[in-house]
């Protein structure tokens, strides 16, 4: 039987949220124990609507979020899929909602930032349009960053 998938436009107040995220701190902080000091504070999520989950059979497995960066630039924020729904287009599935949403709002670009170590979602972002670019604030300078940019239009 295949699971039953659905997408819900949300905000970053939405418990199923609030659970994932904590669960991709978990991880990131599990996978670069020495960046948390560095990195922590990039990683608040201030109050956002425009946060999108994918629940596989009612449970919480995906969400991904942006935020406003200037005008016409918004940045892809809290990307995750948790691992046992990897590999069925999830992360995919929210990207493009996270464009829509984004392009709707009138936005014409999207950027994100993931770490180098993160060799899966870079190559899903390259695969889906992004293209590596030079580290934007607050990341200049900080070489495990990779900074990556899309036009939406």
């Amino acid at each position: 039987m295949n699971p039953t998938i659905k997408v819900v436009k949300t905000t970053s107040e939405n418990p199923d949220f609030l659970f994932l995220i904590e669960t991709f701190d978990t991880f990131l902080w599990e996978r670069y124990p020495e960046l948390k000091r560095e990195y922590w504070g990039n990683n608040i999520i201030e109050f956002n609507s425009n946060v999108f989950i994918i629940y596989l059979d009612d449970e919480p497995v995906a969400c991904g979020c942006f935020k406003k960066y200037n005008k016409n630039t918004t940045e892809l924020k809290r990307m995750f899929v948790s691992p046992k729904a990897r590999g069925l287009g999830l992360a995919q599935m929210i990207i493009g909602e996270l464009e829509v949403e984004a392009k709707n709002q009138g936005f014409e670009i999207m950027i994100l930032e993931t770490l180098y170590k993160q060799i899966e979602a870079i190559n899903l972002y390259q695969k889906v349009g992004f293209e590596i670019v030079d580290n934007y604030e607050p990341y200049v300078g900080l070489t495990n960053s990779i900074c990556m940019s899309k036009s939406i239009i």
